[in-house]
């Protein structure tokens, strides 16, 4: 029997309308996704990408215009398909007037816990996110990286199978971020699917075992960061000594007295180091610089404007 999928889309779409005349524009196109069981999995993409819309979606909280959708194994706009979700949105509302702990007594009650049970989970919940100190102080005077905190525990109340979260990282301190990262490994380590959107793209490299990238409501790569960013060569810096010697191939990155970084396109390397030692100058080091994740993610962003571009220029 296959395991069924912790998240499935299919053919997923969102169309909006905007203004008076209800102009449409799409927010979501024709999107195919798989989440398997106890992967934490990063949903990347620029401002306006259609992460939110798709969280949204799976979420309950918006209608898709085409598409299927199911989370762990149920259709999304059944209700129970998200009892043993765990969910913090983008724009958490907080109860300002709750202490901590009665903010999560009252998520806690939505899926039916009460009693020590709850209680016990509550004090684990608070110390795991660093406000057990806190248990007892209103939400009110909380700083926005300590009710993002709470927003992370109100998430995992319920003890879910699948944690969905919209930009956990927001608002978070570098401590803050550390704390969050920890605690995602160790819901992953313990079995459970995590699957957040995040623009802290170091930390998506550091705690995913898959991505999807989204452009424009487009879908524009999916697979472990191996796979997507691979074993590739980006450049080569070659720090060299004798001072900046003009017309040589390649871009200069910085100067300091004789010292020149140069940056070359790998096919370049052993002319350049040529020409370099044929002009007297000591080379220093020669480094591959690899493709990170932030450097696919850009090109697909720099991708998607010039098709844009390029379509516009043909309507025109």
């Amino acid at each position: 029997m296959t395991e069924k999928l912790a998240i499935q889309t299919r053919g997923l779409e969102k169309i909006y309308r905007s203004g008076f005349f209800r102009i449409p524009y799409t927010g979501l196109e024709n999107l195919d996704l798989d989440v398997r069981p106890g992967e934490s999995f990063g949903f990347i993409g620029p401002n306006g990408a259609g992460k939110t819309t798709t969280i949204k979606i799976l979420m309950g909280l918006q209608s898709a215009t085409a598409g299927t959708a199911t989370i762990l194994g149920q259709d999304h706009r059944d209700p129970e398909s998200r009892r043993k979700v765990g969910f913090l949105p983008e724009r958490p509302y907080f109860y300002q007037y709750l202490t901590a702990t009665e903010f999560l007594k009252f998520y806690g009650s939505l899926f039916d816990l009460g009693g020590a049970t709850l209680t016990r989970r509550i004090g684990e919940l608070l110390e795991r996110v660093g406000l057990d100190r806190f248990a007892d102080v209103k939400l009110g005077s909380f700083s926005k990286g300590m009710l993002q905190r709470a927003g992370v525990a109100q998430a995992l109340i319920n003890d879910p199978e699948l944690v969905v979260m919209d930009e956990p990282m927001s608002g978070l301190d570098p401590m803050g971020r550390a704390l969050i990262r920890d605690l995602i490994l160790e819901e992953r380590a313990a079995g459970r699917t995590v699957f957040f959107s995040s623009h802290i793209l170091a930390d998506v490299e550091v705690i995913c075992d898959r991505i999807a990238i989204v452009v424009k409501g487009k879908l524009r790569g999916c697979g472990t960061i191996d796979e997507l960013v691979g074993h590739g060569v980006r450049h080569v810096d070659i720090r060299y000594a004798g001072g900046l010697l003009e017309g040589t191939e390649g871009t200069v990155q910085h100067t300091e007295s004789d010292r020149v970084l140069l940056r070359v396109d790998h096919d370049h390397v052993d002319t350049v180091v040529d020409v370099l030692r044929a002009a007297g100058r000591s080379i220093r080091s020669v480094e591959p610089v690899k493709m990170h994740l932030e450097d696919l993610f850009l090109d697909e962003v720099e991708r998607a404007e010039k098709v844009d571009s390029k379509r516009m220029g043909v309507l025109a």
